[in-house]
């Protein structure tokens, strides 16, 4: 009798390789890329004028020399301001003129980074909710995957692109309109309902949050054996890559991907 072998715990940069360069910009990504990521997470906000940038906050106060919300600033006004520099300080004054890591990345162009990439990488795109934009976020997010030919992959994978929300309305959305398109539902607590290890309808993947899966490891093994995948974020420390590992999830959601590369032996 054989044996299949298991696969190997897939690897996700979280906002790119945060952990070397700023959130959520082109040399985050690249670098995650070079680092060896097998995919790349991001978030996804619509601007004023429906453009989809990667910006993690509702606000860019954080993460850039603005202020504001993402979805009241046109992709104009965030492409004036910096993005990086808050990062590192001290090294800023040499990111000066260099665009890869100062400014606001849009979904279009990591969806080209990736299709650019010389080996396959992988999309897992968050939608951030609430937002006033509510259902027009999923719409543009579908047609930019629809021009980049992502928006039906075959039902059997590989699957070059997922959805990942806390919103089970915004996966129920995806699934309506692109039923082959994989969905993450995120956690950041257990909810009484969820605790039998059941997931929304039509959801295959389960998103709990490193906490979650400290606390209650049970929790995770009744996901497993109700049959979803689950991908954990965001797993930084060595103890925590390795209790992933024990407890055979599917993916690690990470800042630091060549870190967590090295010590899964890849």
């Amino acid at each position: 009798m054989t044996h299949a072998t298991p696969r190997p715990i897939q690897v996700v940069a979280h906002r790119g390789a945060s952990e070397d360069a700023p959130e959520h910009t082109l040399a985050a990504y690249r670098t995650a890329i070079e680092h060896g990521a097998d995919a790349l997470e991001c978030d996804v906000r619509l601007t004023a004028d429906g453009h989809l940038v990667l910006v993690h906050d509702r606000r860019v106060n954080r993460t850039s020399n603005g202020r504001g919300a993402v979805s009241t600033l046109e992709l104009a006004d965030l492409a004036a301001l910096d993005f990086g520099s808050w990062k590192d300080p001290e090294e800023a004054p040499d990111w000066v003129g260099d665009p890869e890591r100062t400014s606001v990345l849009t979904l279009e162009r990591l969806l080209e980074l990736v299709s650019d990439a010389e080996r396959p990488v992988q999309l897992a795109i968050e939608t951030k909710h609430p937002t006033r934009w509510a259902g027009q976020v999923e719409e543009r997010l579908l047609f930019l995957l629809k021009r980049f030919g992502l928006d039906a992959p075959p039902a059997e994978g590989p699957h070059p692109v997922r959805v990942m929300s806390f919103s089970a309305r915004s996966l129920h959305r995806v699934r309506a309109a692109a039923p082959t398109i994989p969905t993450v539902y995120l956690m950041q607590f257990i909810s009484p309902r969820m605790r039998d290890g059941r997931l929304p309808a039509g959801v295959r993947i389960a998103g709990p949050g490193m906490r979650i899966v400290r606390n209650h490891p049970g929790f995770i093994r009744r996901l497993q054996g109700a049959g979803y995948s689950v991908h954990v974020w965001t797993v930084n420390d060595p103890e925590d890559v390795q209790l992933c590992a024990d407890l055979g999830v599917e993916a690690i959601i990470t800042n630091r991907p060549r870190q967590v590369l090295s010590q899964l032996g890849r």
